[in-house]
């Protein structure tokens, strides 16, 4: 295989879910495009990298700070719902039946990968749960692994020692199975 052509898969791999013989196809279909659909498609890439950026608050990406979430004050405040990826927020946003605020973890515990409490938004969340207006913690992150049982007791021990002055409750947690 042409070398720069490998070089154009092997960026497609780095993206997630994608394999050697699609990122194989990716890097194919991209080439055979006119050079203008090139320069459109890395065109709106760049552009899009250079306007977003993290919320201060939920630490979900964005274009503006707050983002439209935490800046809108039609939503519950009092409640926080724990995600792992900012895809979580905007699946949730789609049934239009949830109104309170967010936090985006940015990925799930793991320690055989190195991730710890450290790589992930936990200590930022901690900051928003210091404050009073939160009632409610609704941990809605994925039972696949025994990464949520290693956050719930990241939660439980943090939480405790912040939640009997304000009266905060965890609710909807995963058990890992």
């Amino acid at each position: 295989m042409n070398s720069d052509l490998e070089l154009v898969a092997e960026q497609f791999r780095k993206l997630p879910g994608i394999g050697v013989k699609t990122a194989r196809r990716l890097a194919y279909f991209m080439l055979e495009r006119p050079k203008e659909d090139i320069d459109a498609f890395i065109n709106v890439i760049h552009s899009a990298r250079d306007k977003i950026c993290y919320c201060s608050i939920c630490c979900n990406l964005a274009t503006s700070d707050p983002c439209e979430i935490c800046g809108d004050n039609r939503r519950d405040s009092s409640v926080i719902c724990v995600v792992e990826h900012p895809q979580d927020v905007q699946a949730l946003e789609q049934s239009h039946e949830y109104h309170g605020l967010y936090h985006v973890l940015h990925g799930v515990l793991s320690p055989l990968d190195g991730i710890g409490p450290e790589q992930l938004k936990i200590k930022e969340l901690l900051n928003r749960l210091a404050d009073d207006t939160v009632k409610e913690v609704i941990i809605a992150t994925e039972p696949r692994s025994y990464g949520i049982i290693l956050l719930a007791a990241c939660f439980d021990s943090q939480l405790q020692t912040i939640s009997e002055p304000n009266g905060i409750t965890t609710c909807a947690r995963s058990s890992g199975g």
